[in-house]
C-alpha cells in the first residue's frame, strides 16, 4: 500500500489522542467497580484496579507529558492537542472519575459491605477491650518502625517515597514554637488492620459467625501521634501520598553491561520528579502550600481526596471467605488432547493444538518445557522470557535442562517495565546453572513470545515450537485471556530458529518464510493485507477485516483502516484499551466499527482476521498496532494453518465477541463509549461467560490440573 497515499487521513480529526482514549479504557474498569449486577467483592476489585491503573498512568504517561511541558515542548500530537493542552483535558476526564468513584464506595459499598458483616471501625468506635489490645499492638508492631521527621532550618524536607502514604503534622513545642514533621505509614504494614485477629491471639472467641471487623492503620496511627513527639502537642495530622516518575531512561548504546546499567535505574527511580500529591480534603492551605513547595509542584498538580487514600489497596478484602460475594469460581480445565499419556512432542508432530487461556489451563505449556527438559532426546531448548512472576516453574524447568547437559539459551528481557527486578532475579539464577543468558538488542524490547525445543529422532533432528500472544506466568494466564499455539510445521519452525539466531547473534535477516517480525516486517504485511482486502472490492467480491488487540494506535495502519473503508471493506476491531482510530463516521469510516469488552478476566490476546475472497487468513500476534510494537520491539505475528483451530478462533473467539451485548461497548464517533445492549427478544451473550461455558461443556468429564 503506497503511504504517500494515505498521508490525506492523516488529519487531527481523524484521530482521538492517545492518553485521553486510555482514560475511557479507565472509564470501562470504574463502570464495573459501580456495576450493581457484579457481586460486592467483585466490585471492590474493580475499585482496586481502577486505581491502580490510575496510579501507573501518572507514574508513566503523565509524567511523559509533564517532562515535555517543563521542556518546553509545544508541538502538539497526531490528534492536535499540545503537551499543556492534554494535562488540561485529562485533568478535566479524571477528577469527576475520583470524585464518583470515592462517593460510590462511601454511600454504597461501605454499607453494604456492613450488611455482610465486613466493618471499618473508627477509633472512637472501638470497645475498650478492643482499644487495650490494639494499643498494645501499636506500641510492639506499629511504633517501632515508624520514623517522625522534622522540618526545620537543620533538617532538610524529608526523601517521601513513590506511592508511600504519609502525614503532615503541625507539633507545637512548650514555648509556643510550630513545627511542621513528616511520619510515613510503612508499606510493610497491612492498610487494614483486622481487630478481632488482635484480640482473639489473645482470648478465644466462642463466635462462630463470620463478621470482619477493621481499622484502617492511619486511623491507629493518627490516634497514636503524641508517643512519637513525647512533650509536644500534635495540634493537626493530615494524610498526603505522592506518585513519582518512574519511567526509566537508559542510553543503552553506551552501556557496557545492560543488566548492570538497568540496576542502577531502578535505583535512580525511586528519586524520579513528582507528578502528581493526593492530599485530604481537609488539609490546610498552609500544609498544602509547604507540600507543594517542597516537592516542586503546583496547584494543577493536587488531587483532593474526600475520603481514604490508596484504595488500590482495597484488593486485600477480595480474599475474604465469602464466596457468595465473588463470581462463581472458574478453574481452567485440561483440554482432552492431553489427557492421554502420549508422549507431548508425539501430539504436537501429528497437528497443530490451541490454548485457550484461561479456559485452556496453562498445564500444558509447563509440561512441555519440562518435558524438554528431562526428555533424553532433546538437544536444545531457546525461549523468551518478557514477565514469569515469582516462583516460576518454567525457569526452574530451564535451570533443570541445562544440569542435564542441553543446550538452553534463553532471552530475558530486562526492560520489562516494573518487572525489572524479578527478570534480573532470574537471569542471574539461569546463568548460574550454565544457561546461556541475553538480554536483547540495543534499542529494542523483545516482546515475543516463543519457546524452541529441539530434538533427536528417529528420522533426524526435528524441531516444535509454542508461540503465544501473552506471557509465560502461569499467575496472568488465569486472569488474562491469550493464545497459545504449539507446532511442529518445518517453516515456522526454521523462522523461529532464526528469529532466536538474530537475538543470541548476529543477523540481517530480513525475509521470513511464515511469520511476520517487528521490527522488520510486520507493518508492511499488515499493510499488504489490508490493500488484498481492497483490491477484491474492487474486483467485486466482499472485503472483510476482524481485529481483536489492545491497543490500535499506529497512525498508518490507522490511515489503511480509513482507506479500506472508504473503498467498500468492512472492518469489526474488538480493542480492549486504547484506540485512535474514529469510527462511524461519514466519508471516513463508516463501515468501521470499534468494541471493547471489560470483564471478568482481562482480554490480552491478538487476532488478526483477513476475508481473503474466502480464502480466509488469521494470525495471531505478540504485538498490537502501536508503533512502540511494530518499530521499537521484536514482535512475532504468526499464522493459524489448521482449519479446524483457524474456524474455531474464528467462530468461538472473534464471532461470538462482536455479539456479546452484556460486556461489551461501542466506540462512538465523539470518542465516548456506550453499552452494546440487547433489544427486545435478542439472545443475551456474556462473550467471556460464554466461554466458560464452552470449555465446561466441552471438557465435562476432563482431569482438572
Amino acid at each position: 500500500m503506497d503511504l504517500e497515499s494515505l498521508k490525506k487521513y492523516l488529519e487531527p480529526n481523524n484521530f482521538f489522542n492517545r492518553d485521553l482514549s486510555w482514560i475511557e479504557f479507565n472509564r470501562r474498569v470504574l463502570e464495573e467497580a459501580v456495576n450493581p449486577e457484579l457481586p460486592l467483592l467483585e466490585r471492590v476489585k474493580f475499585i482496586s484496579i481502577f486505581f491502580s491503573n490510575l496510579d501507573e498512568y501518572y507514574m508513566i504517561r503523565v509524567a511523559g507529558i509533564k517532562e515535555q511541558i517543563a521542556a518546553k515542548i509545544i508541538e502538539p500530537t497526531i490528534d492536535g492537542l499540545t503537551p499543556h493542552e492534554e494535562i488540561q483535558e485529562i485533568e478535566a476526564e479524571v477528577q469527576p472519575m475520583i470524585k464518583l468513584i470515592y462517593d460510590y464506595w462511601h454511600n454504597d459499598i461501605v454499607p453494604q459491605l456492613r450488611e455482610n458483616n465486613i466493618h471499618f471501625l473508627d477509633y472512637n468506635d472501638l470497645s475498650d477491650r478492643e482499644k487495650k489490645y490494639l494499643a498494645d499492638y501499636f506500641n510492639k508492631e506499629i511504633y517501632p518502625v515508624l520514623t517522625p521527621l522534622a522540618f526545620d532550618p537543620g533538617r532538610p524536607f524529608p526523601y517521601i517515597s513513590n506511592l508511600s502514604l504519609s502525614f503532615a503534622i503541625l507539633v507545637k513545642k512548650p514555648n509556643g514554637e510550630k513545627h511542621f514533621a513528616r511520619v510515613k505509614i510503612p508499606s510493610i504494614l497491612s492498610r487494614l488492620i483486622r481487630i478481632e485477629n488482635i484480640v482473639s491471639s489473645r482470648i478465644k472467641s466462642t463466635d462462630t459467625q463470620f463478621c470482619a471487623k477493621y481499622i484502617w492503620l492511619s486511623d491507629l496511627i493518627k490516634h497514636n501521634l503524641p508517643a512519637l513527639f513525647p512533650g509536644l502537642d500534635v495540634i493537626q495530622a493530615y494524610r498526603f501520598r505522592i506518585t513519582r516518575d518512574t519511567d526509566i531512561e537508559i542510553q543503552e548504546d553506551e552501556a557496557d553491561d545492560l543488566l548492570e546499567v538497568i540496576e542502577e535505574n531502578i535505583k535512580q527511580r525511586r528519586f524520579g520528579s513528582v507528578v502528581r500529591l493526593e492530599v485530604e480534603k481537609d488539609m490546610p492551605n498552609y500544609m498544602v502550600d509547604t507540600l507543594l513547595e517542597n516537592l516542586r509542584l503546583t496547584k494543577d498538580d493536587i488531587h483532593f481526596i474526600d475520603g481514604k487514600l490508596g484504595l488500590s489497596d482495597m484488593m486485600t478484602l477480595y480474599d475474604l471467605p465469602l464466596h457468595h460475594l465473588k463470581e462463581k469460581p472458574f478453574y481452567p480445565v485440561l483440554p482432552k488432547v492431553f489427557e492421554e499419556d502420549e508422549n507431548i512432542f508425539s501430539l504436537i508432530k501429528q497437528k497443530d493444538v490451541l490454548l485457550h487461556h484461561p479456559y485452556d489451563s496453562f498445564q500444558p505449556v509447563i509440561d512441555f518445557i519440562k518435558s524438554a527438559s528431562r526428555d533424553p532426546d532433546v538437544l536444545a531448548i531457546k525461549q523468551t522470557l518478557y514477565r514469569v512472576g515469582p516462583n516460576s516453574p518454567i525457569v526452574k524447568s530451564l535451570v533443570e535442562a541445562a544440569d542435564r547437559g542441553k543446550q538452553v539459551a534463553v532471552l530475558v528481557e530486562l526492560k520489562a517495565r516494573f518487572d525489572e527486578e524479578n527478570n534480573i532475579y532470574w537471569a542471574r539464577e539461569l546463568e548460574k546453572a550454565g544457561v546461556h543468558v541475553v538480554y536483547g538488542l540495543v534499542g529494542l524490547k523483545t516482546h515475543s513470545k516463543m519457546c524452541l525445543v529441539v530434538r533427536k529422532e528417529g528420522d533426524g533432528v526435528k524441531r516444535y515450537v509454542h508461540l503465544g500472544t501473552g506471557n509465560y506466568n502461569p499467575s496472568t494466564a488465569k486472569l488474562y485471556t491469550d493464545i497459545g499455539l504449539f507446532t511442529a510445521d518445518e517453516n515456522i519452525c526454521a523462522d523461529v530458529s532464526e528469529i532466536f539466531n538474530y537475538l543470541t547473534g548476529y543477523s540481517e535477516q530480513k525475509d521470513y518464510r511464515k511469520l511476520f517480525v517487528a521490527p522488520v516486517n510486520t507493518r508492511s504485511n499488515f499493510l499488504r493485507l489490508i490493500r488484498r482486502e481492497i483490491e477484491n472490492v474492487k474486483l467485486g467480491k466482499e472485503g472483510y477485516i476482524i481485529c481483536k488487540l489492545n491497543s490500535l494506535v499506529d497512525p498508518k495502519l490507522i490511515a489503511a483502516f480509513y482507506e479500506a473503508s472508504s473503498e467498500g471493506v468492512k472492518i469489526d476491531l474488538i480493542v480492549r484499551g486504547i484506540c485512535c482510530l474514529v469510527p462511524s463516521t461519514p466519508g471516513l469510516s463508516e463501515n468501521i466499527k470499534v468494541i471493547s469488552i471489560v470483564g471478568r478476566f482481562l482480554e490480552h490476546s491478538r487476532i488478526y482476521y483477513f476475508y481473503n475472497d474466502g480464502n480466509d487468513e488469521l494470525y495471531l500476534s505478540s504485538a498490537d498496532l502501536m508503533q512502540r510494537n511494530l518499530d521499537r520491539r521484536v514482535e512475532t505475528t504468526f499464522p493459524v494453518q489448521d482449519e479446524n483451530i483457524k474456524n474455531e478462533i474464528k467462530t468461538s473467539i472473534l464471532d461470538n465477541a462482536l455479539q456479546d451485548n452484556v460486556k461489551s461497548r461501542v466506540l462512538q464517533p465523539g470518542g465516548k463509549y456506550l453499552f452494546n445492549r440487547p433489544v427486545i427478544g435478542e439472545e443475551i451473550i456474556n462473550h467471556q461467560e460464554w466461554l466458560i461455558e464452552k470449555a465446561v461443556q466441552k471438557n465435562i468429564n476432563a482431569k482438572k490440573p
